[in-house]
Order: C-alpha cells, then sequence, then structure tokens
C-alpha cells in the first residue's frame, strides 16, 4: 500500500505515524476564541456571512469578554493580512504554488497573523492550537506541515523597511490586491495609495474630525430606554460627515415643514443625523424654523427592521417615517404607502448609495478578497438608477446630496456626469458647506480648513482613507434649477 497520498496538496500522514488525535480531542486544547475565529473566517471565506454580523451574533456573545476581544482580533487581523501572510506562507512551502485545502489555509493564517501581529500572544500558544485547528478541522494529514511552517516563521526575523518599494511590492506588504492598488496610484498618486494601504492595516478610529457630543448609544439587544433629545448616533467620521453637509445643504423652506427624503437610509446613522440637525425644538440652526419631515426608505426589508429598532432608542425621531421601497423605482412604492407624509418631491434628498465599499477596507477588510473590476460596472448601473430615481422626486430649487464610500471614479464622478448632463442640475459648491459647519462649531477649525485645501475637487468632496483622518468617501450637492 502507498503511503503519503497527496490531499488538497498536501502530502497525507503515512498509516506507520499511528493514529491521529480524533477531532473532538483537538477541539479540547484550542482556546474558545480560536474555534470561533477559525469557524467565522470559515463563513466568509464561503461567502455566508459579513464579519461584522458574525462577530455580533449570539454565539460570540456568550464567549468572556478576553474571548470576545481576542476572536475580533483573530478575524480582523487575518482578513486584513491574508494577502501578505499567504505571500510569506507560499514562500515556505515545498512548490510555492501549491494550492492548500482551506482548512489547512486558515489554520496557517491564524498561525501567522500572531507570530508576526501579535506581540502579546506567546508563539508556542499560537504553533501549538493552529496544528491543533488543522487536526479538529479534519485535516490530520497536514498537522505536520502546518507546524513546520508556522516555526519556521517564528524563528525568521521580520523584514526590514525597503528604502524604496515597487506599488506591487507594498501592495503585497500591506494586504492589499495588486489591482486595485494601482488604480488608486493612478488615480491619486503613489503617496496617497500608499497611505491608504496603511489606513486598511489599522483599527478605524472616530471622533477626529468633529466637536466633542454625546454619542451613548446602546447595543440594539438592550432594553428601548429613549436617548437624550441631544444624543447623536454612533457613527465613523466619513458617514457622519456626509450627514452633516446633507443637514447643511437644505434649502430654506418658508412656511412649512421641509420635506426630506433619505433614499437608501439603512443601518440608519444619516436619517438620525438629519433629525437631529433638522428638529426644530433643540435648538440647532437649521434655517427652517418647522424643521423637517423626513421619509426613510431601503431596498431591504431586513436591515429597515433592523434599522426601526435602532430609530425608536432617540426621542427626536418623531417626524421620521420609514418604508421599504427601492430608490431606484419609487414612484409605484410611493403611492401605495397614502398614510405616509410624502409629497410628490422633496426639498433635500440624501442618495448615499449601494457601492463597492473601497474607502471602508479597515473597517470591511473582506472587500478587498471578494471584489473584481468587473463589478464597478454592475455597481455604476445600479447606482445611475437610483440616482435617476431619486432625481424623479426633486422639487425645483431642492438639493440631492450624492455619496458613496468608494474610492472608485466609475462609482462617483463618472455616475454624476453621466445622470446630470440628463437633467437640468447645477452643482452646489461644498466649500462653503464645510465652512457653515466649522462656524457652527460641528467641525473642528484645522480640519475644515484641511478638508477644503485637500479634499475639495471640482466642487465635490473626496477623502481619502489614511489622508484625511476618515474612511474614503465622496460626495456631491446638486440642485434642481
Amino acid at each position: 500500500m502507498r503511503s503519503g497520498v497527496k490531499r488538497g496538496g498536501v502530502r497525507a500522514r503515512p498509516a506507520s505515524a499511528g493514529p491521529t488525535a480524533s477531532a473532538a480531542e483537538s477541539i479540547a486544547k484550542i482556546s474558545p476564541a480560536r474555534v470561533a475565529a477559525f469557524e467565522i473566517l470559515k463563513l466568509v471565506g464561503e461567502g455566508k456571512g459579513h464579519s461584522d454580523e458574525l462577530l455580533h451574533s449570539e454565539r460570540i456573545d456568550a464567549l468572556s469578554l478576553e474571548d470576545r476581544n481576542l476572536t475580533m482580533a483573530l478575524v480582523m487581523g487575518v482578513l486584513r493580512w491574508q494577502i501578505a501572510l499567504d505571500a510569506r506562507i507560499g514562500k515556505l512551502l515545498a512548490r510555492p504554488d501549491q494550492r492548500l485545502a482551506e482548512p489547512v489555509a486558515l489554520a496557517l493564517r491564524i498561525g501567522a497573523f500572531q507570530l508576526l501581529h501579535m506581540d502579546r500572544i506567546p508563539a508556542h500558544a499560537a504553533l501549538n492550537e493552529s496544528v491543533e485547528l488543522c487536526r479538529a478541522a479534519g485535516q490530520p494529514h497536514a498537522a505536520g506541515m502546518v507546524n513546520a511552517i508556522l516555526r519556521k516563521l517564528a524563528a525568521a526575523q521580520k523584514p526590514g523597511q525597503r528604502i524604496f518599494e515597487s506599488t506591487a511590492a507594498f501592495a503585497e506588504r500591506l494586504g492589499h490586491p495588486l489591482w486595485l492598488v494601482e488604480r488608486w496610484v493612478a488615480a491619486y498618486g503613489r503617496e496617497a495609495a500608499l497611505a491608504i494601504c496603511e489606513y486598511g492595516q489599522r483599527e478605524p478610529v472616530s471622533g477626529g474630525l468633529f466637536v466633542a457630543h454625546d454619542t451613548a448609544e446602546p447595543p440594539t439587544t438592550a432594553p428601548i430606554e429613549p436617548l437624550s433629545r441631544d444624543a447623536a448616533p454612533q457613527m465613523d467620521d466619513g458617514s457622519r460627515l456626509v450627514a452633516e453637509l446633507a443637514a447643511v445643504a437644505l434649502p430654506v423652506v418658508a412656511g412649512r415643514a421641509a420635506r426630506v427624503w433619505d433614499c437608501c437610509a439603512a443601518p440608519g446613522g444619516k436619517t438620525l443625523m438629519l433629525a437631529l440637525r433638522l428638529n426644530p425644538t433643540l435648538e440647532v440652526e437649521s434655517g427652517n424654523a418647522f424643521g423637517a419631515e423626513i421619509l426613510a426608505t431601503d431596498a431591504s426589508a431586513r436591515r429597515m427592521a433592523l434599522m426601526a429598532l435602532r430609530l425608536r432608542r432617540f426621542a427626536y425621531v418623531e417626524r421620521i417615517q420609514c418604508a421599504v421601497a427601492d430608490a431606484s423605482s419609487t414612484d409605484a412604492v410611493l403611492k401605495t404607502r397614502p398614510e405616509l407624509p410624502v409629497a410628490e418631491s422633496f426639498d433635500l434628498i440624501l442618495c448615499d448609495v449601494p457601492c463597492s465599499g473601497t474607502g471602508t477596507l479597515a473597517r470591511n477588510p473582506e472587500i478587498r478578497h471578494r471584489l473584481r473590476v468587473e463589478e464597478l460596472a454592475r455597481q455604476a448601473e445600479r447606482q445611475s438608477a437610483i440616482l435617476r430615481g431619486a432625481l424623479r422626486r426633486l422639487a425645483p430649487g431642492g438639493r440631492l446630496v450624492y455619496s458613496t464610500c468608494s474610492l472608485e471614479p466609475e462609482e462617483n464622478e463618472r455616475v454624476v456626469e453621466a445622470v446630470a448632463n440628463e437633467v437640468g442640475l447645477r452643482r452646489i459648491p461644498i466649500e462653503p458647506l464645510i465652512a457653515r459647519l466649522a462656524e457652527a462649531g460641528v467641525l473642528k477649525q484645522e480640519i475644515a480648513a484641511g478638508l477644503i485645501q485637500s479634499a475639495v475637487r471640482d466642487g465635490a468632496l473626496r477623502t481619502l482613507s489614511g489622508v484625511h483622518g476618515c474612511d474614503g468617501f465622496f460626495a456631491v450637492v446638486l440642485e434642481r434649477q
């Protein structure tokens, strides 16, 4: 009988080596955090879940605080560094181009990430438990290889910083697809592309752009207790900046409440910020004495249901109405809902369209592994349809804010140029709106000055992750003449 039969690119363990530990015995030797991280990464790789949702599931909530933190660090770290980890691991394989079985690759990535990026994890714990993860996943024949490769990684010196790196070199080192980085170099320059990649490898932080305010928002599982009337929703700085700009872009409406539509509203942070800023009962300067009636819609019923639970926690949302609607074809949907306070047209529309999300890779690292260049054209087609649908509801003199969290021109400038040429629109310069936010004490003065100087192109906002202190966003304000 032949021994050492290859399975999944790895030589099988010979029968003479004796029995292997059972999966149950191996799992017992692994910390709950590493088991949970392995299972989440497996689901993400199979396209069966998003890391953020899986990391906030009931099973993860049942772990101890220490294990929850380690699980999150492992999942997000492996997703951010996967391309770089695979490159390091590949150089240590007997055949660098061989394809490993996915459970083996995951065990190696988890172990390699701990050895290379987590100084407080003992090397023996990272190594031994990765070997047991391999066995527990039904790949005992690969345990020896996993052990040998991780030992070589543990013993190897960390590579030094090169004086100059090619685009391919820093894309690999910083775990980003080369095709995507090459696009950023062409659009924004090498230094900006490098900064974008470096930002994508860090845990994102919020609050650096704005004057401090109350953002104490409880988790959705907590009992419903309305927050104070001046409490703002928790959201990243890029999303908040778009919402703040939309609020100050609202034209003055005389004699009635302004009509506002957030047409791609879920998960609701921007809707809440609009409601906070445009509420006439608060001492907030909006320019409209009667405040605003806000319609929030999204095409996903599940996301709208979760959003409705979130909205209930805030005391200033009395004038928000929610509906499930596809913004690209809302006419029929809205006319079937007479109970909604919907006029034939809106004074302000926030059109924050679904996109590739390439400006949010630090928060959503798996995007870099799933996105393909051909998807950008499909995204742009969908975005154009939503923008056209929204414009059909924009009143004369009304304003529409089109925004994405994408860095790709196909989803931003080109969509706006194509659709704006079909309708009588003019672009409202965004610099005065940024200045108004600083004058109102919302945006830090030095941040506003920096954004006006470096983040405005042709009257539109373009923040670059790693360059402007927040995720990458695009926003433009259009007015119907």
